[in-house]
């Protein structure tokens, strides 16, 4: 494909490009732009007859992080012959407007299968990107596939995401059990170049300590007792993907060794053998422990260390983070509808008090798991209090026992003029939400939780269970 924008008459292949909504670019390899689209030029400001010396050079083309790094897309293709799809990133036209698009690149070959190039395409985003910020404006949450953010720190790790995702350096998510690591770990690999390739998860803490090797290089016949036959390792597995090694602080210190070379070298021996493997492996690793800690007390190689945190993602507890609690709720409960063939569509005030009181030490997934089991027990399509498990009603009685003069005074005294705050608000402005949000400084949602807290009904209203409504369409 090798098209010139000078010709008089433009070949067959061109005319049929000027027919398509995306734009769609040809560069060689000296950088310089060899063909641009009618799509493309409209897309940049460029009138149809201009000369393509006028149009912006490669690196002026695209504004996105991809082009400020080592991993410019054209050295990729050719380092590595590798294509970039879906891509979010931003080009400049003319008027030095910011465009978002979604970029896609192949290979560009000659007649004899010489690289000669990329094509890239560009899918302006501009309107997916309004209607995405009017939903989430409207709800005030994001969801990603599984993950379901609210919270200014969440948010800000998913904004991070794809410019991590098309960077080929390790990674290191760091949190609690339950955040949500290997979640994070998939849309990494979702939206990296490498999503057409392997997966490959791997627990290292529950693997012991004589197999971990084994299972993460591979092993040769007769390597030891049990050996009958050749094994490839998880490493292997993950060739052209991703792998992830989740509780990597696990790892023996031999098994350290060998994952040192594999990120240093890209290459290791199976256990038992003599033959050096060579893979391409993106490697992201997580933990629930302080790494920095263990590398202190001499427990995990500090080189290794380092070279594992080359990008750390910190992801908070979900008790840092309240905000995401009632979205991860709808989500669940929209989850649990599907899988369990029911139709709850309702929590009541004192379950709901509850589950917002709580602490969340095993995080959404022991939020996932008490919603489960209150799904097992409801009978209709109200999760009430009783449906909850024991653990969160013994909670509420030990919270109920006063601790001491000065705790209970304080969260007595705290909650009593906030509640009082909330009442005169709502009476000066006739319950008008937006106004009284304006007189407290708070969104609407927040004081739409604390209304239900604190049971307050109109002044006509009759005295009825408080609800929180599950938005089932999810």
């Amino acid at each position: 494909m090798n098209f010139q924008v000078t010709d008089k008459k433009p070949c067959e292949e061109a005319i049929l490009l000027d027919c398509i909504g995306d734009g769609v670019v040809t560069i060689g390899l000296d950088m310089k732009i060899r063909y641009m689209n009618r799509a493309m030029r409209e897309l940049l400001g460029y009138e149809e007859g201009e000369p393509l010396e006028q149009l912006p050079s490669c690196h002026l083309l695209v504004q996105g992080s991809i082009c400020s790094t080592q991993d410019c897309i054209l050295e990729r293709a050719i380092r590595n012959r590798e294509k970039v799809r879906n891509y979010e990133t931003v080009i400049q036209n003319r008027d030095g407007r910011k465009i978002p698009v979604s970029l896609n690149t192949d290979l560009l070959r000659d007649d004899g299968g010489n690289l000669i190039g990329i094509v890239e395409t560009y899918r302006d985003l501009s309107q997916i990107n309004e209607l995405k910020a009017k939903l989430e404006h409207h709800t005030g949450s994001r969801t990603r596939g599984p993950l379901v953010a609210r919270s200014k720190a969440l948010q800000g790790i998913l904004d991070l995401l794809p410019q991590v995702a098309n960077a080929k350096a390790t990674v290191l998510i760091e949190g609690e059990s339950g955040t949500g690591k290997e979640l994070i770990a998939r849309e990494i690999h979702r939206l990296s170049p490498r999503r057409d390739q392997p997966f490959v998860a791997v627990n290292c803490a529950a693997l012991a300590e004589g197999v971990l090797e084994s299972e993460l290089f591979g092993h040769v016949k007769g390597a030891f007792t049990g050996a009958l036959a050749d094994r490839l390792g998880r490493f292997e597995m993950a060739h052209k993907g991703t792998i992830f090694l989740d509780e990597i602080a696990e790892i023996t210190p031999l098994a350290q060794v060998k994952l040192l070379r594999v990120l240093q070298e890209s290459e290791f021996e199976k256990v038992g053998g003599n033959k050096t493997v060579k893979v391409d492996v993106r490697v992201v690793a997580a933990t629930n422990k302080n790494l920095a800690a263990a590398v202190e007390e001499g427990k995990f190689r500090d080189d290794l260390y380092y070279r594992l945190q080359v990008f750390p993602i910190r992801i908070p507890p979900l008790r840092d983070r309240q905000e995401d609690l009632l979205p991860l709720i709808e989500h669940s409960i929209a989850r649990l509808n599907r899988t369990m063939g029911k139709n709850v569509r309702q929590i009541d005030g004192p379950a709901l008090t509850l589950l917002e009181a709580h602490r969340y030490p095993g995080n959404v997934r022991e939020l996932e798991n008490i919603l489960e089991h209150a799904f097992i027990r409801c009978p209709d399509h109200v999760i009430r209090s009783e449906h909850l498990p024991e653990s969160l009603l013994s909670d509420r009685s030990g919270q109920e026992r006063p601790a001491s003069k000065f705790d209970t005074t304080s969260r007595s005294t705290l909650a009593a003029l906030e509640q009082e705050a909330i009442v005169q608000a709502l009476a000066q402005t006739n319950w008008d939400y937006k106004r009284t949000c304006k007189i407290l400084g708070l969104s609407r949602s927040t004081l739409l939780r604390r209304i239900k807290h604190y049971k307050l009904l109109r002044p006509h209203e009759s005295k009825r269970s408080n609800i929180f409504q599950i938005d089932t369409r999810k």
